[in-house]
Protein backbone atom coordinates (compact mmCIF):
# COMPACT_ATOMS: atom_id res chain seq x y z
CA UNK A 1 0.00 0.00 0.00
CA UNK A 2 1.46 3.27 -0.94
CA UNK A 3 0.99 5.50 1.76
CA UNK A 4 0.45 9.56 2.05
CA UNK A 5 -0.25 12.22 4.90
CA UNK A 6 -3.65 11.13 5.61
CA UNK A 7 -2.67 7.66 6.37
CA UNK A 8 -0.22 9.20 9.88
CA UNK A 9 -2.88 11.99 10.96
CA UNK A 10 -5.62 12.15 13.25
CA UNK A 11 -8.69 14.52 12.20
CA UNK A 12 -10.54 16.73 13.98
CA UNK A 13 -14.06 18.12 12.99
CA UNK A 14 -14.98 21.40 14.17
CA UNK A 15 -18.61 22.67 13.60
CA UNK A 16 -17.38 26.40 13.62
CA UNK A 17 -20.53 28.13 14.47
CA UNK A 18 -20.46 26.78 18.02
CA UNK A 19 -16.50 26.09 18.92
CA UNK A 20 -15.25 29.17 19.95
CA UNK A 21 -16.46 32.67 19.56
CA UNK A 22 -13.76 35.44 19.76
CA UNK A 23 -15.96 38.97 19.51
CA UNK A 24 -18.57 37.61 21.91
CA UNK A 25 -21.27 37.66 19.61
CA UNK A 26 -22.84 34.19 20.43
CA UNK A 27 -21.35 32.44 17.06
CA UNK A 28 -18.26 31.12 16.19
CA UNK A 29 -15.66 32.15 13.88
CA UNK A 30 -12.34 31.61 12.44
CA UNK A 31 -10.34 33.66 15.06
CA UNK A 32 -11.74 31.49 17.42
CA UNK A 33 -10.77 28.63 15.89
CA UNK A 34 -7.25 30.37 15.37
CA UNK A 35 -6.57 30.80 19.21
CA UNK A 36 -7.34 27.05 19.70
CA UNK A 37 -4.70 25.54 17.21
CA UNK A 38 -2.39 25.15 20.38
CA UNK A 39 -5.10 22.87 22.17
CA UNK A 40 -5.49 21.27 19.03
CA UNK A 41 -1.73 20.24 18.58
CA UNK A 42 -1.60 19.11 22.18
CA UNK A 43 -4.29 16.91 21.48
CA UNK A 44 -2.38 14.95 18.62
CA UNK A 45 -4.22 16.57 16.30
CA UNK A 46 -2.81 16.28 12.18
CA UNK A 47 -5.97 17.53 10.27
CA UNK A 48 -9.00 19.51 10.85
CA UNK A 49 -12.14 19.20 8.91
CA UNK A 50 -14.08 22.38 9.01
CA UNK A 51 -17.58 22.39 8.32
CA UNK A 52 -19.01 24.92 5.79
CA UNK A 53 -17.88 28.33 6.38
CA UNK A 54 -18.76 29.79 3.03
CA UNK A 55 -21.80 32.43 2.87
CA UNK A 56 -25.28 30.99 4.04
CA UNK A 57 -28.91 32.39 4.93
CA UNK A 58 -28.19 29.16 7.16
CA UNK A 59 -31.58 27.59 6.49
CA UNK A 60 -29.58 24.16 6.79
CA UNK A 61 -26.89 26.52 8.79
CA UNK A 62 -24.09 26.61 6.65
CA UNK A 63 -24.62 23.09 4.24
CA UNK A 64 -27.09 25.75 2.19
CA UNK A 65 -23.88 27.81 0.09
CA UNK A 66 -24.92 31.31 -1.23
CA UNK A 67 -21.07 32.03 -2.48
CA UNK A 68 -18.49 29.29 -2.85
CA UNK A 69 -15.57 31.91 -3.28
CA UNK A 70 -15.89 33.84 0.19
CA UNK A 71 -16.01 33.55 4.19
CA UNK A 72 -19.80 34.14 5.97
CA UNK A 73 -19.05 37.80 7.71
CA UNK A 74 -20.52 35.86 10.67
CA UNK A 75 -17.32 33.54 10.97
CA UNK A 76 -15.00 36.45 9.59
CA UNK A 77 -13.27 37.03 6.42
CA UNK A 78 -10.99 35.31 3.97
CA UNK A 79 -7.99 36.93 5.24
CA UNK A 80 -8.82 35.26 8.88
CA UNK A 81 -9.22 31.92 6.66
CA UNK A 82 -5.46 32.79 5.09
CA UNK A 83 -4.34 33.22 8.72
CA UNK A 84 -5.73 29.93 10.03
CA UNK A 85 -4.11 27.76 6.78
CA UNK A 86 -1.24 29.87 7.79
CA UNK A 87 -1.39 29.24 11.76
CA UNK A 88 -2.32 25.86 11.19
CA UNK A 89 0.78 25.12 8.36
CA UNK A 90 3.22 26.18 11.06
CA UNK A 91 1.73 23.91 13.41
CA UNK A 92 1.81 20.84 10.48
CA UNK A 93 -1.93 20.87 10.95
CA UNK A 94 -3.98 20.35 7.61
CA UNK A 95 -7.37 22.02 7.14
CA UNK A 96 -9.98 19.46 5.01
CA UNK A 97 -12.52 22.35 3.75
CA UNK A 98 -16.25 21.40 3.15
CA UNK A 99 -17.43 20.68 0.28
CA UNK A 100 -21.36 20.83 -0.56
CA UNK A 101 -22.14 20.50 -4.15
CA UNK A 102 -24.86 18.43 -4.11
CA UNK A 103 -27.04 21.61 -3.89
CA UNK A 104 -26.84 25.74 -3.51
CA UNK A 105 -28.82 27.91 -1.39
CA UNK A 106 -32.44 28.94 -2.79
CA UNK A 107 -30.24 32.66 -2.17
CA UNK A 108 -27.24 31.53 -4.49
CA UNK A 109 -27.15 34.21 -7.61
CA UNK A 110 -26.96 31.30 -10.02
CA UNK A 111 -30.80 30.10 -8.92
CA UNK A 112 -32.15 33.08 -8.35
CA UNK A 113 -31.56 33.78 -12.10
CA UNK A 114 -32.10 30.15 -13.24
CA UNK A 115 -36.14 31.02 -12.27
CA UNK A 116 -36.17 32.48 -15.83
CA UNK A 117 -35.83 29.48 -18.62
CA UNK A 118 -33.86 32.20 -20.97
CA UNK A 119 -31.54 31.81 -17.94
CA UNK A 120 -27.77 30.43 -18.98
CA UNK A 121 -28.42 29.26 -15.64
CA UNK A 122 -31.71 27.52 -15.76
CA UNK A 123 -30.22 24.51 -16.39
CA UNK A 124 -28.16 24.46 -14.00
CA UNK A 125 -30.75 23.18 -11.44
CA UNK A 126 -33.31 20.61 -12.14
CA UNK A 127 -36.21 21.90 -12.94
CA UNK A 128 -39.49 20.41 -14.26
CA UNK A 129 -43.02 20.79 -15.55
CA UNK A 130 -45.52 19.34 -13.07
CA UNK A 131 -48.37 17.13 -13.16
CA UNK A 132 -51.84 17.85 -12.58
CA UNK A 133 -54.49 15.43 -10.89
CA UNK A 134 -58.07 15.05 -12.31
CA UNK A 135 -59.40 17.38 -9.67
CA UNK A 136 -56.95 20.54 -11.33
CA UNK A 137 -54.69 20.29 -8.65
CA UNK A 138 -51.04 20.81 -9.57
CA UNK A 139 -48.65 17.72 -8.57
CA UNK A 140 -44.87 17.88 -8.67
CA UNK A 141 -43.24 15.81 -11.26
CA UNK A 142 -42.85 13.08 -9.16
CA UNK A 143 -43.42 11.35 -5.95
CA UNK A 144 -39.89 11.43 -4.41
CA UNK A 145 -39.54 12.68 -0.96
CA UNK A 146 -36.90 15.05 0.82
CA UNK A 147 -33.99 13.63 3.30
CA UNK A 148 -35.98 16.60 5.52
CA UNK A 149 -39.38 14.88 5.66
CA UNK A 150 -41.88 16.22 2.90
CA UNK A 151 -42.18 16.33 -1.69
CA UNK A 152 -38.35 16.91 -2.68
CA UNK A 153 -39.94 19.36 -5.49
CA UNK A 154 -41.07 23.06 -4.50
CA UNK A 155 -43.59 25.26 -7.35
CA UNK A 156 -42.29 28.09 -8.29
CA UNK A 157 -45.33 30.32 -9.84
CA UNK A 158 -43.27 32.73 -11.78
CA UNK A 159 -42.58 30.03 -14.11
CA UNK A 160 -45.16 27.43 -13.66
CA UNK A 161 -42.44 24.71 -12.76
CA UNK A 162 -41.13 22.85 -9.80
CA UNK A 163 -37.69 22.44 -9.04
CA UNK A 164 -36.05 19.22 -7.47
CA UNK A 165 -34.53 19.85 -4.13
CA UNK A 166 -33.74 16.34 -1.52
CA UNK A 167 -33.71 18.53 1.41
CA UNK A 168 -34.70 21.74 2.62
CA UNK A 169 -36.68 23.58 -0.41
CA UNK A 170 -33.91 26.33 0.40
CA UNK A 171 -31.21 23.61 -1.55
CA UNK A 172 -31.70 23.60 -4.62
CA UNK A 173 -30.57 20.35 -6.31
CA UNK A 174 -27.49 20.93 -8.94
CA UNK A 175 -28.30 19.29 -12.39
CA UNK A 176 -25.16 17.40 -12.80
CA UNK A 177 -26.42 16.60 -16.48
CA UNK A 178 -24.93 20.09 -17.49
CA UNK A 179 -21.16 19.91 -17.42
CA UNK A 180 -20.79 23.71 -17.18
CA UNK A 181 -21.89 22.84 -13.09
CA UNK A 182 -19.12 20.12 -13.30
CA UNK A 183 -16.51 22.18 -14.47
CA UNK A 184 -17.94 24.87 -11.81
CA UNK A 185 -17.20 22.35 -9.63
CA UNK A 186 -13.75 21.84 -10.37
CA UNK A 187 -13.59 25.53 -10.28
CA UNK A 188 -14.52 25.86 -6.81
CA UNK A 189 -12.21 22.87 -5.67
CA UNK A 190 -9.10 24.52 -7.66
CA UNK A 191 -9.47 28.11 -5.60
CA UNK A 192 -9.45 26.49 -2.20
CA UNK A 193 -6.54 24.23 -2.88
CA UNK A 194 -4.76 27.36 -4.73
CA UNK A 195 -5.26 28.78 -1.06
CA UNK A 196 -3.56 26.36 0.56
CA UNK A 197 -6.48 23.73 1.75
CA UNK A 198 -5.28 20.09 1.30
CA UNK A 199 -8.58 18.53 0.55
CA UNK A 200 -12.30 18.22 0.87
CA UNK A 201 -15.36 16.39 2.90
CA UNK A 202 -17.54 16.00 0.24
CA UNK A 203 -20.79 16.43 1.80
CA UNK A 204 -23.55 13.90 0.14
CA UNK A 205 -20.90 12.94 -2.48
CA UNK A 206 -23.00 9.75 -4.19
CA UNK A 207 -26.32 11.18 -4.59
CA UNK A 208 -25.45 14.20 -6.77
CA UNK A 209 -26.68 12.38 -10.30
CA UNK A 210 -29.91 11.35 -10.88
CA UNK A 211 -30.46 8.87 -13.71
CA UNK A 212 -34.33 9.44 -13.86
CA UNK A 213 -36.62 11.21 -12.75
CA UNK A 214 -39.54 8.40 -12.32
CA UNK A 215 -41.36 7.87 -9.96
CA UNK A 216 -39.83 6.12 -6.93
CA UNK A 217 -40.78 2.70 -4.94
CA UNK A 218 -42.92 3.02 -2.26
CA UNK A 219 -41.46 3.89 0.71
CA UNK A 220 -41.88 6.32 4.02
CA UNK A 221 -38.51 7.73 3.55
CA UNK A 222 -35.94 8.68 0.91
CA UNK A 223 -38.56 7.61 -1.54
CA UNK A 224 -37.27 7.65 -5.14
CA UNK A 225 -33.79 6.45 -3.72
CA UNK A 226 -33.15 4.04 -6.81
CA UNK A 227 -32.98 6.46 -8.66
CA UNK A 228 -29.85 8.82 -7.48
CA UNK A 229 -27.83 6.45 -5.39
CA UNK A 230 -24.40 5.92 -6.38
CA UNK A 231 -25.20 6.09 -9.70
CA UNK A 232 -22.92 4.46 -12.35
CA UNK A 233 -22.60 8.85 -13.49
CA UNK A 234 -21.66 9.82 -10.38
CA UNK A 235 -18.82 7.69 -10.41
CA UNK A 236 -18.08 8.93 -13.88
CA UNK A 237 -18.08 12.50 -12.66
CA UNK A 238 -16.50 11.79 -9.25
CA UNK A 239 -13.35 10.46 -11.66
CA UNK A 240 -13.46 13.12 -13.59
CA UNK A 241 -12.96 15.25 -10.51
CA UNK A 242 -9.73 13.22 -9.21
CA UNK A 243 -8.39 13.25 -13.01
CA UNK A 244 -8.92 17.20 -14.03
CA UNK A 245 -8.16 18.83 -10.00
CA UNK A 246 -7.66 16.26 -7.09
CA UNK A 247 -5.08 13.60 -8.87
CA UNK A 248 -2.42 16.69 -10.05
CA UNK A 249 -3.01 18.49 -6.27
CA UNK A 250 -2.71 15.27 -4.68
CA UNK A 251 -5.83 16.53 -2.49
CA UNK A 252 -7.31 14.17 0.17
CA UNK A 253 -11.03 13.72 -0.02
CA UNK A 254 -13.45 12.16 1.79
CA UNK A 255 -17.58 11.74 1.20
CA UNK A 256 -20.45 11.35 2.97
CA UNK A 257 -22.04 8.38 0.89
CA UNK A 258 -25.16 7.69 2.74
CA UNK A 259 -26.54 4.04 2.11
CA UNK A 260 -23.25 2.88 1.24
CA UNK A 261 -22.78 -0.87 0.75
CA UNK A 262 -19.13 -2.51 0.91
CA UNK A 263 -18.78 -3.16 -2.44
CA UNK A 264 -19.78 0.73 -3.37
CA UNK A 265 -17.52 1.79 -0.98
CA UNK A 266 -14.45 -0.13 -2.84
CA UNK A 267 -15.55 1.23 -6.22
CA UNK A 268 -15.37 4.80 -5.28
CA UNK A 269 -11.88 4.36 -3.58
CA UNK A 270 -10.27 2.21 -5.44
CA UNK A 271 -11.03 3.34 -8.99
CA UNK A 272 -9.45 7.13 -8.75
CA UNK A 273 -12.49 9.06 -7.37
CA UNK A 274 -12.71 8.94 -3.31
CA UNK A 275 -9.63 9.03 -0.95
CA UNK A 276 -12.04 6.93 1.60
CA UNK A 277 -15.79 7.48 2.57
CA UNK A 278 -17.65 7.42 5.80
CA UNK A 279 -20.00 4.33 6.14
CA UNK A 280 -22.79 4.54 8.63
CA UNK A 281 -23.22 1.23 9.67
CA UNK A 282 -22.07 1.53 12.95
CA UNK A 283 -23.95 5.07 13.92
CA UNK A 284 -27.26 2.96 13.97
CA UNK A 285 -27.06 -0.06 15.95
CA UNK A 286 -29.16 1.76 18.73
CA UNK A 287 -31.86 2.19 16.01
CA UNK A 288 -35.07 0.83 14.92
CA UNK A 289 -36.44 0.84 11.53
CA UNK A 290 -35.67 5.04 11.70
CA UNK A 291 -33.57 6.89 14.07
CA UNK A 292 -37.08 8.25 15.50
CA UNK A 293 -37.18 4.50 17.55
CA UNK A 294 -34.52 3.65 20.09
CA UNK A 295 -33.58 -0.24 20.36
CA UNK A 296 -31.53 -1.17 23.17
CA UNK A 297 -27.92 -0.88 22.81
CA UNK A 298 -25.91 -4.02 22.27
CA UNK A 299 -22.13 -3.37 22.28
CA UNK A 300 -22.36 -6.51 20.33
CA UNK A 301 -23.78 -4.71 16.86
CA UNK A 302 -21.33 -2.10 16.94
CA UNK A 303 -18.36 -4.18 17.10
CA UNK A 304 -19.98 -6.13 14.57
CA UNK A 305 -20.49 -3.24 12.21
CA UNK A 306 -16.92 -2.00 12.95
CA UNK A 307 -15.51 -5.52 12.04
CA UNK A 308 -17.10 -5.69 8.87
CA UNK A 309 -15.63 -2.60 7.48
CA UNK A 310 -12.02 -3.60 9.14
CA UNK A 311 -11.98 -6.79 7.58
CA UNK A 312 -13.33 -5.67 3.99
CA UNK A 313 -12.19 -2.08 3.17
CA UNK A 314 -8.33 -1.48 3.27
CA UNK A 315 -8.39 1.97 4.86
CA UNK A 316 -11.26 3.48 6.44
CA UNK A 317 -12.63 6.53 8.50
CA UNK A 318 -12.61 5.88 12.05
CA UNK A 319 -15.59 7.82 13.86
CA UNK A 320 -18.38 7.91 16.12
CA UNK A 321 -19.60 11.21 16.47
CA UNK A 322 -20.11 13.76 13.65
CA UNK A 323 -22.20 17.45 13.45
CA UNK A 324 -25.43 14.80 12.24
CA UNK A 325 -25.23 12.06 15.04
CA UNK A 326 -26.31 12.74 18.81
CA UNK A 327 -23.53 11.92 21.11
CA UNK A 328 -21.29 8.66 21.47
CA UNK A 329 -21.47 8.85 25.49
CA UNK A 330 -25.09 9.13 25.62
CA UNK A 331 -25.67 6.26 23.20
CA UNK A 332 -22.84 3.91 23.54
CA UNK A 333 -21.50 4.71 26.73
CA UNK A 334 -22.30 5.60 30.14
CA UNK A 335 -22.41 9.57 31.36
CA UNK A 336 -21.83 8.82 35.05
CA UNK A 337 -18.15 7.23 33.91
CA UNK A 338 -17.50 9.13 31.26
CA UNK A 339 -13.49 8.76 31.93
CA UNK A 340 -14.27 4.94 31.27
CA UNK A 341 -16.68 4.70 28.43
CA UNK A 342 -15.20 7.44 27.05
CA UNK A 343 -11.79 6.21 26.57
CA UNK A 344 -13.21 2.91 25.48
CA UNK A 345 -14.95 4.61 22.69
CA UNK A 346 -11.73 6.74 21.93
CA UNK A 347 -9.35 3.71 22.10
CA UNK A 348 -11.76 2.08 19.45
CA UNK A 349 -11.48 5.02 17.32
CA UNK A 350 -7.79 5.40 17.59
CA UNK A 351 -6.78 2.06 17.47
CA UNK A 352 -8.57 0.19 14.49
CA UNK A 353 -6.76 0.45 11.12
CA UNK A 354 -7.82 3.92 8.80
CA UNK A 355 -7.85 7.47 9.74
CA UNK A 356 -9.28 8.71 12.89
CA UNK A 357 -11.85 11.24 13.14
CA UNK A 358 -12.42 13.21 16.75
CA UNK A 359 -15.59 15.22 17.18
CA UNK A 360 -15.27 18.51 19.08
CA UNK A 361 -16.16 17.64 22.32
CA UNK A 362 -15.93 14.08 22.01
CA UNK A 363 -12.36 14.27 24.12
CA UNK A 364 -14.26 15.84 27.00
CA UNK A 365 -17.00 13.42 26.76
CA UNK A 366 -19.98 16.10 25.55
CA UNK A 367 -23.36 14.61 26.03
CA UNK A 368 -26.83 14.88 24.60
CA UNK A 369 -29.02 17.70 25.85
CA UNK A 370 -32.34 17.12 27.66
CA UNK A 371 -34.19 20.22 25.09
CA UNK A 372 -37.10 21.00 26.69
CA UNK A 373 -39.15 22.05 23.74
CA UNK A 374 -38.92 21.94 20.27
CA UNK A 375 -38.44 25.81 20.57
CA UNK A 376 -35.06 25.28 22.30
CA UNK A 377 -33.71 23.09 19.04
CA UNK A 378 -32.61 25.12 16.03
CA UNK A 379 -32.32 22.40 13.56
CA UNK A 380 -34.20 22.12 10.35
CA UNK A 381 -35.14 18.19 10.48
CA UNK A 382 -36.07 18.07 14.25
CA UNK A 383 -38.66 21.01 13.39
CA UNK A 384 -39.77 19.49 9.93
CA UNK A 385 -39.98 15.67 11.84
CA UNK A 386 -41.67 17.25 14.74
CA UNK A 387 -44.35 18.91 13.11
CA UNK A 388 -44.66 16.04 10.74
CA UNK A 389 -45.80 14.09 14.06
CA UNK A 390 -48.24 17.12 15.44
CA UNK A 391 -49.77 16.67 12.03
CA UNK A 392 -50.24 12.90 13.25
CA UNK A 393 -51.67 13.99 16.47
CA UNK A 394 -48.82 12.57 18.29
CA UNK A 395 -48.55 14.95 21.65
CA UNK A 396 -46.12 17.39 22.12
CA UNK A 397 -44.38 15.42 24.50
CA UNK A 398 -44.08 12.05 22.66
CA UNK A 399 -43.14 13.96 19.61
CA UNK A 400 -40.29 16.19 21.36
CA UNK A 401 -39.28 12.59 23.30
CA UNK A 402 -39.14 10.87 19.52
CA UNK A 403 -37.27 14.14 18.02
CA UNK A 404 -34.40 13.58 21.01
CA UNK A 405 -33.35 10.38 20.12
CA UNK A 406 -31.89 11.51 16.60
CA UNK A 407 -32.11 15.49 17.09
CA UNK A 408 -28.39 16.64 15.22
CA UNK A 409 -28.88 19.83 17.79
CA UNK A 410 -27.66 17.38 20.47
CA UNK A 411 -23.58 17.47 18.77
CA UNK A 412 -24.06 21.20 17.84
CA UNK A 413 -24.35 22.58 21.32
CA UNK A 414 -21.42 25.45 22.31
CA UNK A 415 -18.00 23.52 22.96
CA UNK A 416 -17.46 23.65 26.99
CA UNK A 417 -14.12 25.49 27.39
CA UNK A 418 -14.58 26.45 31.04
CA UNK A 419 -16.49 25.95 33.58
CA UNK A 420 -17.95 29.53 33.65
CA UNK A 421 -20.83 31.48 32.15
CA UNK A 422 -21.64 29.47 28.43
CA UNK A 423 -19.38 27.63 29.17
CA UNK A 424 -16.54 30.06 28.12
CA UNK A 425 -17.62 29.67 24.71
CA UNK A 426 -18.98 33.51 24.62
CA UNK A 427 -20.04 36.11 26.90
CA UNK A 428 -22.71 36.66 24.99
CA UNK A 429 -26.05 34.55 25.46
CA UNK A 430 -24.93 32.03 22.45
CA UNK A 431 -27.08 30.72 19.14
CA UNK A 432 -27.54 27.28 20.63
CA UNK A 433 -27.88 26.39 24.55
CA UNK A 434 -25.12 25.31 26.26
CA UNK A 435 -25.37 22.52 27.94
CA UNK A 436 -25.94 21.98 31.61
CA UNK A 437 -23.30 19.82 32.83
CA UNK A 438 -20.49 22.52 31.77
CA UNK A 439 -19.79 22.70 35.15
CA UNK A 440 -18.22 19.91 35.21
CA UNK A 441 -17.81 19.03 31.53
CA UNK A 442 -15.27 21.08 30.29
CA UNK A 443 -11.60 21.49 29.20
CA UNK A 444 -10.20 23.61 31.95
CA UNK A 445 -11.52 21.25 34.68
CA UNK A 446 -10.24 18.17 32.60
CA UNK A 447 -6.86 19.33 31.85
CA UNK A 448 -5.86 20.02 35.50
CA UNK A 449 -6.89 16.15 36.31
CA UNK A 450 -4.34 13.76 35.35
CA UNK A 451 -7.26 11.00 34.83
CA UNK A 452 -9.80 12.74 33.46
CA UNK A 453 -11.26 12.23 29.22
CA UNK A 454 -9.12 14.71 28.02
CA UNK A 455 -5.98 13.37 29.47
CA UNK A 456 -6.77 9.71 28.21
CA UNK A 457 -7.65 11.17 24.71
CA UNK A 458 -4.27 12.82 24.78
CA UNK A 459 -2.34 9.71 25.74
CA UNK A 460 -3.90 7.54 23.24
CA UNK A 461 -3.37 9.89 20.09
CA UNK A 462 -0.10 10.01 21.65
CA UNK A 463 0.42 6.25 21.41
CA UNK A 464 -1.14 6.04 18.06
CA UNK A 465 1.00 9.17 16.87
CA UNK A 466 4.42 7.32 17.49
CA UNK A 467 3.28 3.53 17.23
CA UNK A 468 4.02 2.58 13.21
CA UNK A 469 2.06 -0.38 14.27
CA UNK A 470 -1.34 1.54 15.09
CA UNK A 471 -1.29 4.24 12.49
CA UNK A 472 -0.41 1.12 9.33
CA UNK A 473 -0.20 -2.16 10.27
CA UNK A 474 -1.91 -4.88 9.61
CA UNK A 475 -5.23 -5.78 11.42
CA UNK A 476 -6.46 -9.25 12.48
CA UNK A 477 -9.67 -10.16 14.88
CA UNK A 478 -9.26 -12.64 17.27
CA UNK A 479 -11.97 -14.17 19.52
CA UNK A 480 -12.96 -12.74 23.28
CA UNK A 481 -16.15 -12.09 24.30
CA UNK A 482 -18.98 -10.97 21.97
CA UNK A 483 -18.84 -7.89 24.04
CA UNK A 484 -15.70 -7.35 23.99
CA UNK A 485 -13.18 -5.99 20.75
CA UNK A 486 -9.88 -7.58 20.61
CA UNK A 487 -7.61 -7.48 17.52
CA UNK A 488 -4.10 -7.78 17.28
CA UNK A 489 -1.87 -4.88 14.64
CA UNK A 490 0.99 -6.30 12.76
CA UNK A 491 3.66 -3.89 11.04
CA UNK A 492 6.54 -5.39 9.82
CA UNK A 493 7.71 -7.72 13.16
CA UNK A 494 5.86 -6.13 15.54
CA UNK A 495 2.74 -6.33 16.99
CA UNK A 496 0.19 -5.45 19.36
CA UNK A 497 -2.88 -6.94 21.68
CA UNK A 498 -5.62 -4.19 21.53
CA UNK A 499 -8.32 -5.22 24.19
CA UNK A 500 -11.42 -3.37 24.72
CA UNK A 501 -14.43 -4.46 26.69
CA UNK A 502 -17.36 -2.20 25.30
CA UNK A 503 -19.92 -3.37 28.00
CA UNK A 504 -20.34 -1.49 31.00
CA UNK A 505 -20.30 -5.24 32.78
CA UNK A 506 -17.73 -7.08 33.76
CA UNK A 507 -16.65 -9.97 31.08
CA UNK A 508 -14.29 -12.97 31.33
CA UNK A 509 -11.91 -13.59 28.17
CA UNK A 510 -9.92 -16.48 27.53
CA UNK A 511 -6.70 -14.25 25.83
CA UNK A 512 -3.08 -13.96 26.65
CA UNK A 513 -2.72 -10.66 28.32
CA UNK A 514 1.23 -10.99 29.11
CA UNK A 515 3.09 -8.28 27.44
CA UNK A 516 4.04 -4.90 27.50
CA UNK A 517 1.28 -2.54 28.65
CA UNK A 518 1.22 0.44 26.38
CA UNK A 519 -1.95 2.11 27.64
CA UNK A 520 -4.80 1.47 30.24
CA UNK A 521 -7.84 3.04 31.49
CA UNK A 522 -8.12 2.06 34.73
CA UNK A 523 -5.05 3.36 37.39
CA UNK A 524 -4.02 -0.47 38.89
CA UNK A 525 -4.03 -3.07 36.11
CA UNK A 526 -4.85 -6.34 37.80
CA UNK A 527 -4.21 -10.18 36.92
CA UNK A 528 -6.44 -12.53 34.84
CA UNK A 529 -8.85 -12.37 32.43
CA UNK A 530 -11.59 -10.26 33.50
CA UNK A 531 -11.89 -7.32 31.70
CA UNK A 532 -13.86 -4.51 34.48
CA UNK A 533 -16.46 -2.20 32.56
CA UNK A 534 -14.88 -0.61 29.41
CA UNK A 535 -11.81 -1.75 30.61
CA UNK A 536 -9.17 -0.83 27.82
CA UNK A 537 -5.49 -2.77 27.51
CA UNK A 538 -3.20 -2.00 24.50
CA UNK A 539 -0.39 -4.06 25.05
CA UNK A 540 3.02 -4.97 23.28
CA UNK A 541 3.53 -8.77 22.62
Amino acid sequence: MKYNWWHDRIAYQIYPRSFCDSNNDGIGDLKGIISKLPYLKELGIGAIWLSPVYPSPNYDYGYDIASYYDISEEYGTLEDMKTLLKEANKLDIKIIMDLVVNHTSFKHPHFEQSKDPNSKYHNHYVWKKGRVSKSGKKLPPNNWLSFFTGPAWTYEESNDMWYMHLFTKEQPDLNYDNQEVIDEVKKIMKYWLDLGVAGFRCDVINIIYKTSYANGKFSVYKRGLEHYLSQPRCHEILNEFHRDVLGPYNAFTVGETTDVTLEEAKTFTENDELTMVFPFDHTSVDYRFLPLFKRKYKPSLLIKAMRKWQENIPWNSLFIENHDIPRAISRFGDETKPELSGSAIGAMILTLRGMPYIYQGQEIGMTNVDFKSIEEMKDVTSKNVYNLLRRFKICKKTALRLVNNFARDHARTPMQWKNSENAGFSTKMPWLRVNNNYNKVNVETQDKDTTSLLNQYRKLTKLRNSSEVLRRGDIEFIKSHKNVMSFIRTYNDEKILVVINLDKKERKIKLDLDGEILYCNYDEILDGTTLRPYEVQIIKK
